[in-house]
């Protein structure tokens, strides 16, 4: 007797030849959440993304050769992204941007922190296939600011500066500087979690010429261009005094006629105080002040000194000087140098409630800064004209003496010799000579 055969369940489907059957989906999935042994890569490609915060990131899977292999991409915690074009994460951030046999490319949306790390491309070949590529998440600083550790200094004075870049990632690089000219700081990076704060300190001693300069801090990072913040100098310094003379305009000052002279101060605050006075004497008396100005209606030699205008502020007192110096009236030669003559201020006073600064330069023109020049053209035409008129007294007595000599140049004979022709000896002609002694007695001379 033939044994009954046994119910079995539904035979299981066989494939037509040629043809696979397709895996159920919930081993489709299984499949595609297993890990997959990394082989070498030697048929895939991609590079690292570097991104900026809240930018979009774009990951690429490429295949070489493709042999319609299936590609998959995996984030940094395993789980898949996409499935060919499927995309059982749920995350709409992540969009696809293209997807063939060759390629599956893939789009990060307002990328985090968090997003970073590595994501996986996979490729199902025999043996599987993996590589992986990084995402760095650039974080540009969210807050720049310089302190100033004064808002108002004075000059000569040392004053901190301090550039803050908040919350970077990496951390950011600081630059100082003044005005087109770069300056040197120290910088110090404290790091709170992911992120870096930068805190740079410069130390600067500033002088007038600073007031008004700004100071810039810029920020070297590659998540931003040209991040910069700057904060103007505002420096008070003492009175930079100045003497000039109105009238005579560059001329001599000479006995007699008027001389005007202003003062003009400049400083930070621009001063309140302001006075004339004589060095080493009191002012005359027909000298009149008005404000800035100083008058002399009628020069003497009285009024040769030196005047000084003093100017004060909050920060220090100044003063210029003037050298004067009254010709005659009589003089014509102008000076051989007219300008001014830069000195230091040597009479630099400061408030008891403000710092000193440093001596100050002021110009003093000075109304003798021709007279040396004026001395010796008079000198040398004075010695000139003697020496011209010597020479001419000596030629002249020389023509006179010449002329003298040659008038009486010739050959004279006395009376003696008179009958020396004659005479047979000397004895003789002595005798016979109308100048002899037998004669002398007749002989009368007259003058008329």
């Amino acid at each position: 007797m033939a044994a009954r055969a046994q119910p079995r369940g539904p035979a299981p489907r066989r494939a037509p030849p040629g043809r696979l059957l397709p895996l159920p989906p919930l081993l489709l999935l299984l499949s595609a959440a297993a890990v997959i042994p990394r082989g070498d890569g030697q048929n895939l490609v991609t590079e690292d993304v570097t991104v900026v915060e809240g930018d979009v990131a774009t990951i690429s899977c490429r295949v070489k050769n493709s042999d319609d292999s299936v590609i998959q991409l995996l984030n940094p915690n395993r789980q898949t992204i996409y499935f060919r074009d499927f995309r059982p994460l749920k995350d709409s951030r992540f969009q696809l941007v293209n997807f063939s046999n060759s390629e599956l490319r893939v789009s990060l949306t307002n990328v985090s922190i968090s997003d970073e790390g590595r994501y996986f491309c996979q490729l199902y070949t025999d043996p599987p296939q993996e590589i992986y590529t990084t995402i760095t998440v650039l974080v540009p600083p969210r807050n720049l600011v310089i302190d100033i550790q004064k808002e108002i200094a004075v000059e000569g004075e040392e004053i901190e500066l301090n550039c803050t870049a908040m919350a970077s990632r990496p951390a950011t690089t600081i630059r100082w500087f003044k005005g087109n000219k770069e300056l040197t700081g120290k910088s110090e990076v404290e790091q709170w979690s992911d992120m870096y704060t930068v805190t740079s300190q410069l130390l600067l001693k500033v002088g007038r010429e600073d007031d008004g300069v700004p100071v810039i801090c810029l920020v070297d990072h590659p998540a931003v261009k040209d991040l910069q913040t700057q904060r103007y100098l505002e420096v008070m310094y003492k009175p930079q005094v100045r003497v000039s003379q109105n009238y005579p305009v560059q001329g001599l000052t000479r006995e007699g006629e008027p001389l005007e002279l202003t003062c003009a101060a400049f400083g930070k605050p621009q001063p309140t105080d302001m006075r004339w006075l004589r060095v080493d004497d009191e002012m005359p008396q027909h000298v009149v002040v008005s404000g800035s100005n100083l008058l002399i209606s009628n020069l003497n030699k009285t009024d040769n000194g030196t005047y000084r205008c003093e100017a004060s502020n909050a920060v220090g007192k100044s003063h210029a000087d003037y050298m004067l110096f009254v010709y005659d009236t009589t003089a014509t030669t102008e000076p051989a140098v007219h300008g001014t003559r830069v000195l230091l201020n040597a009479s630099t006073e400061a408030l008891p409630t403000v710092q000193l600064s440093n001596a100050s330069v002021a110009l003093h023109p000075d109304s003798r800064a021709g007279e040396e020049g004026s001395i010796r053209s008079v000198d040398h035409a004075v010695v000139g004209g003697v020496v011209a008129v010597v020479v001419f007294a000596m030629l002249c007595l020389l023509i006179i003496l010449g002329r003298y000599f040659a008038r009486h140049k010739g050959t004279y004979f006395t009376h003696e010799a008179k009958g020396a022709d004659d005479a047979a000896d000397a004895d003789t002609a002595i005798i016979n000579a109308e100048g002899g002694q037998n004669n002398s007695e007749e002989k009368k001379e007259y003058f008329i």
